[in-house]
Order: C-alpha cells, then sequence, then structure tokens
C-alpha cells in the first residue's frame, strides 16, 4: 500500500474509524512534530463526535514528538489560522471535516505564520513515514500542555476589518448550522448594532438540521424562509468549520460566491486604491470589471487555497477570492475567514444604503453565469483535450484546466483533485440565454 487514503491534496480527511482513528491521530502528530520541529503547535477541532477523540491522541503525539500544544477547543478553522501566529507557535492543527457527512472528519495543518501544508508541501512526507513505519522515536523530553480561550482576542483581531459605527441596524439572519459558528456569533453580538435572528445556532454533533453545507439545495431553505418571515435586510449561513459563509438577499435569493467576490473587492478598494486582488480562473469578468473600476490590480492564480495563499503572499495583495466562497485577506495571516465576509458586507451595503439584491442584480445582469456545474466521467483529462481541440478561435488559458474566452461569453473546464468528475464554469457579457445555450452544449460534450 503506497498511499493513505484520508491524505487529500490539501488536506487530511476519511471516514471514522477506518479511514481516520485515533491511532493514526497519534502518528500524525509524532510525524508532523518532527517535521516542523517543533516547539509549540495550537490545536483545535469542529463539533463532530470524533474530534475531541481524535485532538486527544494527536496532543499525545505532538507531545511525544517533543512539542508543547496549546489546545484552543472548540472553535473554527480560521481561529487556528489566527492562533498560530498570535502565540507565535510554530504551527497549527485544524479537526474537522467541514461540510461532510457525520462520519467523516479530518485536519487541516498549517506551519508558522499559517502558511499552509498540503500534500505537495509536508503531508505526503508525513504520509511516507508513516507507511514505511519510519515513525519518529518519542523524546524523552515530551512537550507540555496548555487549554487557552481565544475567543475575545479573535473578536477583537476581527475589529481590524470593519467600522461597526458604520453599520445600521440591520436585521439579518444567521444560519451557524448546529456548526460552531454559533460561538463566534454570540461573542460577535455585542460589538454590532444589528439584530441577529439566530437558526441552528447551538453547535450539536448530532446534526439535527442536516449537515452545515449551504451549497446543498436542501440546506437553503430554511435560511431563505426566515429571511422572508422576519422581512430580514439579509441571510448569511457557514459552513460547519465557518471558513466560508454564504450570502441570501433580502429577497431570499441564494448568491453564488463569485459575485461576492466582487463585491468584497469593492468594499476593500474603497478604502485601499491600488492594491492588488488575487481570483481564481473559473470566472472573471466581473471581478476584473470591478477591480479595475475601484482602482485595484486583479491578479490571477489556480484555484485552492494553497495556491491563492501563495499567490497573494508573493504579489503582496490585500484580498483573494474564490467562487467557491473562500476569500482570503492579507492582514488575516492570508487566511481565509467566514467572519471577516460577513462584517464587510454588512458595511458595504450599510455605507451604499442600498440593499444586497441592488449590488447583486446589477453584477449578475452584466455577467451572468451558470455556477459550477460537476459531471463524473470516467475520462476527464481526455475529455478536456478533446473540448479543447473542439472550440477555436477563442482566446485560450491553461492557468487551471482549460479556459476559452470569445468576445461575449468563456468558459472554464477543471478537472476534480481526488474524482473522476469535471467542473464547467460559463459566464457571458449580459447575455443569459447566450450562458444558457453554451452551458447546455458543453454540458452535452461532456457527458456524451
Amino acid at each position: 500500500m503506497d498511499k493513505i487514503k484520508a491524505f487529500k491534496a490539501y488536506d487530511i480527511r476519511g471516514k471514522v474509524p477506518s479511514e481516520l482513528n485515533p491511532d493514526m491521530a497519534y502518528k500524525i502528530g509524532l510525524t508532523y512534530a518532527s517535521y516542523l520541529k517543533a516547539r509549540s503547535i495550537v490545536i483545535g477541532y469542529d463539533i463532530r463526535k470524533s474530534s475531541e477523540a481524535l485532538a486527544e491522541s494527536l496532543r499525545k503525539g505532538l507531545n511525544d514528538g517533543g512539542a508543547d500544544v496549546i489546545d484552543i477547543g472548540l472553535c473554527g478553522t480560521e481561529m487556528i489560522y489566527f492562533a498560530t501566529p498570535f502565540f507565535q507557535a510554530d504551527g497549527g492543527i485544524m479537526i474537522t471535516a467541514s461540510h461532510n457527512p457525520p462520519e467523516y472528519n479530518g485536519m487541516k495543518f498549517v506551519k508558522k505564520d499559517s502558511v499552509p501544508v498540503g500534500y505537495n508541501s509536508g503531508l505526503n512526507e508525513i504520509e511516507r513515514m508513516i507507511l514505511s513505519n519510519e515513525l519518529p522515536q518519542p523524546v524523552s523530553n515530551k512537550g507540555g500542555y496548555a487549554q487557552k480561550d481565544i475567543m475575545n482576542s479573535f473578536i477583537i483581531n476581527l475589529r481590524k476589518f470593519y467600522d461597526p459605527s458604520k453599520i445600521k441596524p440591520l436585521k439579518v439572519v444567521v444560519n451557524a448550522g448546529n456548526g460552531c459558528a454559533g460561538l463566534a456569533l454570540n461573542a460577535l453580538e455585542k460589538d454590532l448594532p444589528i439584530e441577529m435572528i439566530k437558526i441552528f445556532n447551538e453547535p450539536d454533533s448530532e446534526f439535527p438540521n442536516g449537515v452545515p453545507n449551504p451549497l446543498l439545495m436542501e440546506n437553503r431553505q430554511p435560511t431563505l424562509d426566515a429571511v422572508l418571515k422576519n422581512k430580514a435586510d439579509l441571510g448569511v449561513a457557514w459552513d460547519g468549520d465557518y471558513d466560508r459563509c454564504f450570502f441570501f438577499d433580502e429577497k431570499g435569493n441564494f448568491i453564488e460566491g463569485y459575485y461576492i467576490v466582487g463585491i468584497l473587492a469593492k468594499s476593500i478598494l474603497k478604502k485601499n486604491p491600488g492594491e492588488n486582488i488575487v481570483h481564481d480562473p473559473r470566472l472573471v469578468w466581473n471581478t476584473l470589471e470591478v477591480v479595475s473600476e475601484y482602482g485595484g490590480n486583479a491578479v490571477q492564480s489556480v484555484s485552492g487555497h494553497a495556491y491563492i495563499k501563495q499567490k497573494m503572499r508573493e504579489v503582496n495583495a490585500i484580498y483573494g477570492g474564490e467562487m467557491s466562497a473562500h476569500h482570503y485577506f492579507r492582514d488575516n495571516a492570508y487566511s481565509d475567514s467566514g467572519m471577516i465576509p460577513f462584517l464587510l458586507v454588512l458595511q458595504l451595503i450599510s455605507e451604499d444604503n442600498k440593499p444586497l439584491s441592488k449590488f447583486v442584480d446589477e453584477m449578475i445582469n452584466a455577467y451572468p453565469c451558470s455556477g459550477e456545474i460537476n459531471s463524473e466521467i470516467t475520462d476527464p483529462a481526455g475529455k478536456i483535450k478533446e473540448i479543447d481541440a473542439r472550440f477555436t478561435g477563442g482566446k485560450k488559458d491553461y492557468t487551471d484546466g482549460l479556459s476559452v474566452e470569445y468576445d461575449n461569453w468563456r468558459f472554464n473546464l477543471r478537472m476534480s483533485n481526488t474524482e473522476p468528475i469535471i467542473r464547467l464554469n460559463v459566464e457571458s457579457r449580459g447575455d443569459i440565454k447566450l450562458m444558457e445555450e453554451k452551458t447546455k452544449e458543453l454540458l452535452d460534450l461532456i457527458r456524451n
């Protein structure tokens, strides 16, 4: 066996206990401490039933590898990204499976200054050591253990990104999905002049209202219903470890993450003209227009958090956004956050005195898009090659998969890192009918 199934491109994720269990967590801790030559590591975990047992074994492994463990307990992934530099730790590990079903769990890794560690930047070496049974010997001088409550420091840090005096007394539906976001919302509430209408706010490992994944159509309805019932100004829903948030306008419409990138770029560039903004290649025209209009410089990157963060560091970008609802901020250790976008949108719609739908409708009318459509096929690479040969005359880009641009429409096709899936995105210049026709044409080619 030359592969551990739970080791993925960006993190570790698998079914408990068959693919991830306390024994594996111990080995990961022992090897990670040795790999980083770490003196201290921050750990935290989400609400899943298996999280505490995995955290305990991970701690023992890290301690046996000589690292002190700072345990911040039940938290969101962005709190690990904050706590690692806050404590000047050598690394951080978040135990979470985010939006996966309840039987899954996983781990996300960073090193010093919250630089991400993925398969090609360290997890492959840890996997190799475990597979070949080359585990480091436990050290005699074991690391220590301390539990720390950093919620207050985390909330204070968020104040760098918004001004509560500029936020109107909006009525906002907040849906934590029974994940960890409710704890942060409770702590943040006293700082905000808004009325929070909380649904599914209590962390609950049973996930009585479904796994917190707002991308699933059936999971959107409760937020939508609450917005309409309460005549709220907007709705916001988070995934389980709240590193992503999703928006609903005052009419209850779910907003594609693509348009939120434009809204956040506008919000940030209004205060910081001339800065670099990093974006992914899947859908780009709206982002390019907004960044240009507000005096910024758009920089394209391969999709995925490791690539976006690396590109942001390279070009000193103030913000990076992906249509998948991951939003990254330079002053947040170049890390993604589910709370900062929420706060920036509150301030923007307050300052501009416009409903959220007005911002979004203008963008949708200018650049309608298909949203990401997945197709499971046997030979994704071959299919992309076939479509590349078929579409001639357009401007092509291979930054991430295949992008083809014509005067009035464009598309991006890319493969999944982990599954036999092709992901399609199509957009047009102000022509919904054209976008829909081209989406159908491409899907027919992909699936037949």
